[in-house]
């Protein structure tokens, strides 16, 4: 399996641009695939320099419907004009959140394109809601099931169809899902649904399979600073030891300080990739 960070937050590679978002080029099991395209254009620029031909990609699958992971597939779109985009029937919520002081953000949380760029795209979505076999060794998970004893580090709303407000319970979150070699690899956009869930859902559609690779940005940023280091742990007791995943690369909305700590914890385990790496073998 080859795999291709277009955009994270971090970039350590002059002439790439970096941003909050996500997007990861990936080859398996005869397929070449988008996940998720970050927040702007940039995944495509960043493409390019690293000599990702976008044009021959056969499939993409969205994480969720949030801005900094849909902001390039329109301009996917007009590179691509054949491959189906994979998206959760929940994924087009105007989803918003608030600040600190209580106050609305002033930018949408969700996904940000324009009536006549979804139009335009409309043709290309497959919409998900459970599981989805691309082959027999790539599965798109659907609604990632919420684990016990899951706590949101981040909560969204949107507008219901009276105009209530309503809380996002995120259902729209989806892993996917590699089968290779001696294990599985699970990718993650933002585990907004918790990090086990996440993990779980993915071990769900290969009953047995080690994890071999668990990517995932882990939306840790936003956990308070007297809540992070126990959730840390947590990550470290329960995904790496219990699970006893081989590696762990903490992307996107991990956070910097969190990833430090992961780093700190899990030693080789622990691969904090950025814009412009690559990995052939992990």
């Amino acid at each position: 399996m080859k795999i291709k960070f277009l955009v994270d937050n971090r970039s350590g590679h002059a002439g790439l641009e970096k941003e909050h978002g996500l997007s990861i080029y990936l080859e398996a099991d005869g397929r070449k695939i988008l996940f998720d395209a970050g927040a702007s254009d940039a995944c495509i620029r960043n493409a390019e320099a690293m000599g990702v031909d976008l044009r021959a990609v056969d499939l993409a699958v969205v994480s969720h419907g949030h801005y900094d992971h849909t902001g390039g597939f329109p301009a996917f779109c007009r590179i691509n004009e054949e491959a189906p985009i994979f998206i959760h029937k929940n994924a087009f919520r105007d989803s918003y959140g608030y600040t600190s002081d209580g106050s609305r953000k002033k930018d949408p949380s969700g996904i940000r394109w324009t009536q006549s760029q979804k139009e335009a795209m409309r043709s290309r979505f497959i919409l998900t809601e459970g599981p989805v076999a691309i082959t027999e060794n790539i599965v798109i998970t659907g609604t990632v099931p919420l684990s016990k004893g899951f706590h949101p580090t981040e909560t969204f709303y949107y507008l219901n169809e009276d105009h209530a407000e309503t809380e996002d319970d995120l259902s729209h979150e989806q892993c996917l899902v590699i089968r290779e070699g001696d294990g599985i690899s699970i990718f993650s956009g933002c585990c907004h649904r918790g990090v086990i869930s996440a993990l779980e859902a993915g071990m769900k559609m290969f009953p047995g399979e080690a994890v071999k690779l668990f990517v995932a940005g882990m939306h840790l940023y936003s956990t308070s600073e007297k809540n992070r280091e126990h959730v840390i742990q947590q990550v470290v007791d329960q995904v790496l030891i219990e699970q006893r995943i081989r590696k762990l690369m903490p992307v996107h909305c991990t956070g910097e300080a969190a990833i430090q700590k992961l780093e700190q914890a899990l030693g080789t385990q622990c691969i904090a990739a950025k814009t412009g790496d690559e990995f052939d073998e992990c």
